[in-house]
């Protein structure tokens, strides 16, 4: 049996990085025994999300970015059972809201946070989304009425509860050394914050 699951989460802002830098962990990772939570599995269904209407504009949307678009107790409930079990040395989540939920905060071990200007992220946005088949007009519409209002209210406050942040414009080979070897570290010394 482990002494106790080793548990990192990663937050950061839409097309911040969080993603790209899971992977890049999950594969600098891949000699443990590892589980990965991606808070995009747990959204509700497009009906059950918040329709609001946006600031200036007054277009209804489907918010994909608010707390009440997830199923935070689902994810809570999940992570809580993953981590009873106590079958694996290393579990990571990511999320807008990974550093913002408090439930999930409070189980971390490690807290990470993707930062990246706005004007990046809504560039890698496009990028993306357009590769999904969506319009420049569709994605740019939903980003400027209600993407960067929700990233003010929900993700960027919870950049100040990281342990460590890492600049998601030019993400470095030795940011990703310095997480896992922290992570190892942890690991072999039975350490745990």
């Amino acid at each position: 049996m482990l002494e106790k699951t080793f548990v990192a989460g990663i937050a950061g802002g839409t097309a911040s990085g969080k993603s790209t830098l899971c992977e890049k962990l999950e594969n600098a990772l891949k000699d443990y025994k590892l589980f990965v939570i991606h808070m995009d599995g747990y959204f509700k269904p497009d009906k059950d999300r918040p329709h609001p209407k946006a600031f200036v504009t007054q277009k209804e949307y489907s918010d994909h970015n608010h707390p009440e678009s997830f199923y935070l107790n689902k994810l809570n409930t999940d992570l809580e059972e993953i981590i009873s079990k106590n079958e694996y040395e290393i579990i990571i989540i990511e999320g807008l809201l990974t550093l913002w939920d408090d439930n999930i905060y409070n189980k971390l071990d490690l807290k990470i946070f993707v930062d990246c200007k706005a004007d990046e992220r809504i560039v890698r946005r496009l990028k993306r989304n357009m590769a999904w088949g969506l319009t420049f007009d569709e994605i740019s519409s939903v980003y400027l009425d209600m993407v960067r209002y929700r990233h003010e209210e929900y993700v960027e406050p919870s950049k100040y509860r990281a342990d460590i942040i890492i600049n998601g414009s030019n993400p470095t080979d030795i940011s990703l050394e310095v997480l896992t070897e922290y992570i190892k570290n942890k690991i072999k010394h039975g350490e745990r914050l």
